[in-house]
């Protein structure tokens, strides 16, 4: 298997990611096929991630519903989850249900596999490689446990993967039930809680799955600040790679982007954040053409082609302030 690290949304930091070659994917995909019918139906209602028939959006929706029953939520963050998975703890919880002992060998000859980085072996002592077939099934079958103790305790909860967010009535009962999960995660999982990522608050002022909401009584949903830069930013990169290109050829570019941006957002109820953004990326197509226009007699002769009057055209062309 070979590792291959990729910057994190951000920028903070990288994310590893496990290539494996094509036969072993092949295989844990075979492996995956079989178990998944063997575990699914005993998962959480409320876990939503890697699940046949289920989706972000369910997870999204869902949530609504708890923030419009008056419900705060608890952020939790797990920090570096897939890296940190213990090997033994993983292995344990997928014995209760698979007898086979070849079959258990197999998946932890998957888990402990060296991997490759920089031309070197190195020994793979805990974690599930993000990039395998097998990872997100795991990672469900690990987190259930997590899942099983808060349907004990009576909360409301919804998870996609990593992603657990409770909601809870009041302030003080956040705190509590924030230590509390800290505490169950480490001792009986050995995960770590991100605690500068963690937080109780309000919905509106924090975000699941790139989503965030509105403060009325009944919550609109609509699409996170962090998500919008971080759209921005891939945005800036096919831009600044078109300043020499045909504009068609960078929407062209772009189109894969926006659409699947788009589609994933499509549960948004505030619209002005799309209005923005359509306003923002026009502007960047338009200062692609003034630079390639170069000269300000041609952007006047430019500007004036497209309804400009001839006053406004020059004024625009010469003001020496860029595009």
């Amino acid at each position: 298997m070979r590792r291959v690290d990729i910057p994190k949304p951000g920028g903070k930091g990288t994310r590893s990611l496990g290539i494996a070659v094509v036969l072993d994917r092949f295989i844990q995909q075979a492996i995956l096929q079989v178990l998944t019918p063997l575990f699914d139906p005993h998962f959480s209602e409320s876990s939503f991630g890697f699940r046949p028939g289920r989706s972000a959006h369910d997870a999204v929706l869902k949530a609504r519903q708890y923030v419009e029953e008056g419900y705060r939520v608890v952020d939790l963050d797990l920090e570096k989850f897939f890296d940190r998975v213990s090997h033994d703890i993983c292995m344990a919880r997928v014995a209760r249900r698979v007898k086979d002992r070849r079959l258990l060998k197999l998946i932890r000859a998957y888990l402990t596999s060296g991997i490759m980085y920089e031309g070197v072996v190195r020994a793979h002592t805990e974690g599930t490689p993000q990039g395998s077939p097998l990872s997100p099934l795991l990672s469900n079958i690990l987190l259930d446990e997590l899942d099983k103790e808060l349907e004990r305790r009576g909360h409301r909860f919804c998870r996609y993967a990593d992603d657990c967010n409770t909601y809870v009535k009041s302030h003080e009962a956040g705190v509590r039930v924030m230590a509390s999960l800290t505490r169950f995660l480490e001792k009986r999982l050995r995960l770590t809680v991100n605690r500068d990522k963690s937080a109780v608050g309000r919905p509106w002022a924090r975000k699941f799955l790139g989503y965030s909401m509105t403060w009325h009584r009944k919550p609109r949903l609509k699409v996170a600040p962090e998500s919008v830069r971080r759209l921005k930013g891939r945005i800036r990169q096919v831009v600044r790679k078109g300043r020499g290109r045909a504009v068609g050829r960078v929407i062209t570019d772009l189109a894969p982007l926006l659409t699947g941006w788009t589609e994933y957002f499509r549960l948004a109820e505030v619209k002005v954040t799309f209005e923005q953004l359509d306003e923002w990326l026009r502007r960047k197509l338009r200062c692609i053409l003034w630079r390639q226009w170069k000269k300000p007699r041609t952007r006047a002769k430019r500007l004036m082609e497209r309804g400009i009057d001839q006053a406004r055209a020059y004024t625009s062309a010469y003001n020496g302030f860029g595009p």
